[in-house]
């Protein structure tokens, strides 16, 4: 007798509809990200001090007994990008206590070990929200990932199944399959998003000049053209990888999205800019914890709605909607 086919998750087309004056991919794209002003967030710093000796920052708002938020952003991202403060913005109004995690380098002091953050970063957010879940236990505790931190987000929730300290979490304009990304970022009008992250990337990395040069090649670091050529001049040496493509592989999501067991949703566009052929989830990555929301257009990051003098941020919208799922 054959057996039952295996469980999947949910992949729907998602009900976005962009403004009319923003069409196409790269306004959608460029508008929130770059020409958006960031929404005013009062935040408390706290320096965590992680377990191999070194810190992150973290950014608190909203209300002290709220339940749990906390917000990964992207590459070149932090509390200064303007869809973070969105978000944290939303989060903390509709009763929420938001973390804001800063991945190491991103905040406001340089790191003192050679380790940084990348796609398939997972150690650190994993040893936060064990801490974090240790201080609240008796809260709902919600991950939500941007970008890199979605994939870093997925990956950790793969790993960890059952046992990953969340009760829910959602990831937002996420690649879950890299070397597609890598090519579509090195073609076209994508470069343009390429040169604006790699020169953010070696501004974070020129202050620890000295440190570097003792382990990787500092120049052909900085003159890195692609992230083909920066992940195999950095990435992928200093944490491990034996290659750019050996990277690619390792870090992406995609192979461990059916061990996903708490709900968990994705949304992204399929006109992502930054994404390529074959980077979008598929049913049977999926597991039955598994939500795929795809707007056929928005963008990365952007989903921008509504008219000219009143913008409609969705993915605001669609976290509202999303944590009111989880606690009403």
């Amino acid at each position: 007798m054959p057996s039952a086919p295996a469980q999947t998750g949910t992949l729907t087309r998602s009900s976005f509809s962009p403004a009319w004056w923003l069409p196409g991919t790269h306004l959608q794209t460029v508008i929130p990200n770059l020409l958006r002003r960031p929404p005013r967030v009062d935040l408390a710093w706290e320096r965590f001090e992680l377990s191999d000796g070194d810190f992150l920052e973290l950014g608190w708002t909203g209300p002290e007994g709220g339940p749990l938020c906390v917000l990964l952003h992207g590459l070149g991202g932090s509390h200064e990008s303007a869809h973070m403060r969105g978000l944290a913005r939303r989060a903390a109004a509709r009763g929420w206590r938001v973390c804001l995690f800063h991945f190491r380098g991103c905040a406001n002091q340089p790191n003192t070990r050679l380790t940084t953050y990348h796609n398939g970063m997972t150690a650190d957010p994993r040893e936060v929200l064990r801490a974090l879940a240790a201080r609240f236990p008796d809260r709902p505790r919600v991950a939500v990932g941007i970008s890199l931190g979605g994939n870093a987000l997925l990956r950790l929730l793969g790993e960890d199944g059952a046992e990953v300290p969340l009760t829910a979490a959602a990831a937002f304009s996420v690649a879950v399959e890299l070397r597609p990304c890598a090519d579509r970022l090195n073609r076209g009008l994508s470069r343009g998003y390429q040169a604006i992250l790699l020169l953010r990337l070696r501004a974070r990395l020129a202050p620890r000049k000295a440190l570097l040069e003792r382990h990787v090649d500092y120049a052909r670091v900085m003159q890195a053209r692609s992230f083909w050529e920066f992940d195999a001049a950095f990435t992928a040496p200093v944490h491990g990888y034996g290659s750019a493509a050996d990277y690619y592989a390792q870090a992406s999501s995609r192979p461990v999205l059916r061990q996903i067991a708490v709900p968990t949703l994705i949304f992204l566009a399929a006109d992502d800019p930054f994404l390529g052929d074959g980077a979008l989830p598929r049913p049977d990555d999926l597991s039955p914890h598994v939500r795929v929301e795809i707007a056929e257009q928005g963008g990365h990051v952007g989903f921008v709605a509504g008219q000219p003098w009143r913008p409609v941020y969705f993915l605001e919208e669609r976290l509202d909607r999303f944590l009111g799922q989880v606690w009403g």
